[in-house]
């Protein structure tokens, strides 16, 4: 059984939303202050979103993750 989650995806969502569609990018920590959550999770949300979009090569895509899950557990 997952952990349940701290924030609610919508505003995982709302925050990437904000964060690429600004000019100039805002400062994750003001942001964080400003939407009452922690600086590092907005960090981890954001580049997980530049590695689903192909922007970043030193992360696994969301669904290079889930299909790494899904492997490790047949192998097990």
């Amino acid at each position: 059984m997952a952990a349940p989650r701290k924030y609610p995806l919508e505003l995982r969502d709302r925050v990437v939303r904000m964060y690429r569609t600004s000019d100039p990018r805002p400062q994750i920590k003001r942001l964080a202050v400003d939407l009452g959550a922690h600086p590092e999770a907005l960090r981890g949300w954001i580049r997980q979103a530049e590695a689903d979009a192909g922007e970043r090569d030193d992360r696994l895509t969301t669904d290079e993750r889930a299909e790494l899950a899904t492997l490790r557990m047949e192998n097990a």
